[in-house]
């Protein structure tokens, strides 16, 4: 079992960034792929961007490709979001996922995804 815990939401004016945080339990943390996803009022969730296992590839949805970096940090059992150049219609609940791997899989499909946390509110003000 995995927990994933995410932190770093708030809220900034556009234009502005953040970075969020999400803090995973489990010693096998290096072999999980890693995703942000995220959701707005009264939409469905959406895949932002997925990480592989060690050594890593990377993978963004059109939305926030040039703007956001995933990245991970396999000692501190973390994956980060980097988000610059914020619009007010990145506004959403960000949840990251894991799924267990043996491969360098980037997986964009909620369903694929094994494990979530509970979300954090990014809120971008125009």
């Amino acid at each position: 079992q995995v927990q994933l815990v995410e932190s770093g939401g708030g809220l900034v004016q556009a234009g502005g960034s953040l970075r969020l945080s999400c803090a995973a339990s489990g010693r096998t943390f290096s072999s999980y792929a890693m995703g942000w996803f995220r959701q707005a009022p009264g939409q469905e969730r959406e895949f932002v961007a997925a990480i592989s296992r060690s050594p890593t590839n990377t993978y963004y949805a059109d939305s926030v490709k040039g703007r956001f970096t995933i990245s991970r940090d396999n000692a501190k059992n973390t994956v980060y979001l980097q988000m610059n150049s914020l619009k007010p219609e990145d506004t959403a609940v960000y949840y990251c996922a894991a799924k267990a791997t043996n491969g360098y899989y980037l997986i964009h499909i909620e369903d694929d995804y094994d494990y979530w946390g509970q979300g954090t509110q990014v809120t971008v003000s125009s």
